[in-house]
């Protein structure tokens, strides 16, 4: 024996200082990365939507570091100290309950401060249950949108799903149990038949994915009552609107033209029919007479 002072379990040498954004697993603690773990297990302080769902994860692989709670009710507190801790040469990791933080979660405005004050931001990416869904969805993925969840509010539901309505990409939500059959049925009324997937406990033992039209899946769960587990949906794009004759074309643009540029015009009719707006936009010039074509 040398007489030098072991390392307590499951610390190791202290981080540089500043922030680091820690994607931990959504369900399925293999999922952690060796690079999360290296982090956790240096950092002088966890910052954790709930101390006793990272207690979990904690205990699986010994993290000894500091926790501290930081959500939605006590961000506005919590922030300063952080953020003084950070100042002061320290490390501090955020995490979520699962997945990925800044998703869903007060996290983005510890980043944006920490920015604001010259303090490094790290991203330490891994599980995220909008893109774990959008994997196995089987829904085109060359375009999507995270949404988050609706608003509780029918009338307020009602304004996020009209404009969702408009965007040509795939949906990705998150939705609570008990609200599921009726916001399907709504986003049926409201988005056409589309197709659809409801994603569930991803990752977990109990791992299901279902797909079918939003009524289709609407009926199933009104039927089948409430399904267990944290849910995900994915909803496809909406179908590409139908060929227009030339003329339909032209006389569209025309209508356009009489209260919009050229270039308004153009772009207008191009997000309406899915046109190139290349095409659109020599074809309204020369409606217009302002080409020679």
């Amino acid at each position: 024996m040398t007489g030098s002072k072991s390392e307590a379990p499951g610390r190791a040498e202290p981080l540089a200082s500043g922030l680091y954004v820690v994607a931990t697993p959504i369900g399925n603690l293999g999922d952690i990365t060796l690079r999360a773990l290296e982090v956790l297990r240096r950092a002088d302080l966890i910052a954790c939507e709930d101390t006793r769902v990272t207690a979990t994860l904690a205990a699986r692989f010994g993290l000894a570091a500091e926790r501290i709670a930081y959500h939605d009710h006590n961000a506005d507190a919590v922030r300063p100290r952080l953020l003084e801790r950070m100042a002061a040469g320290g490390s501090v990791a955020l995490v979520s309950d699962a997945g990925t933080p800044l998703v869903s979660d007060p996290g983005f405005k510890l980043v944006r401060a920490a920015r604001e004050a010259g303090i490094a931001v790290t991203a330490l990416p891994g599980a995220s249950a909008a893109l774990a869904a959008l994997m196995v969805a089987g829904l085109p993925t060359d375009r999507f949108l995270f949404a988050g969840f609706l608003p509780a509010k029918p009338g307020q539901r009602a304004r996020a799903l009209r404009e969702l309505s408009e965007v040509r990409a795939t949906l990705v939500l998150f939705e609570s149990a008990p609200r599921l059959a009726a916001a399907l049925a709504e986003m049926a009324a409201t988005l056409g038949p589309r197709e659809a997937a409801v994603a569930r406990e991803l990752t977990k033992l109990h791992e299901e994915v279902r797909r079918g039209t939003l009524a289709e899946l609407a009926a199933h769960y009104a039927a089948a009552g409430p399904p267990k587990g944290e849910i995900v949906l994915v909803v496809g794009p909406p179908p590409p609107a139908p060929a227009l004759a030339a003329e339909e074309v032209d006389l569209r643009l025309a209508v356009a033209l009489e209260t919009m540029s050229v270039g308004d015009a153009s772009s207008a009719l191009a997000a309406e029919t899915g046109l190139p707006r290349r095409e659109l936009y020599a074809r309204a010039l020369v409606l217009s007479g302002k080409s020679r074509a």
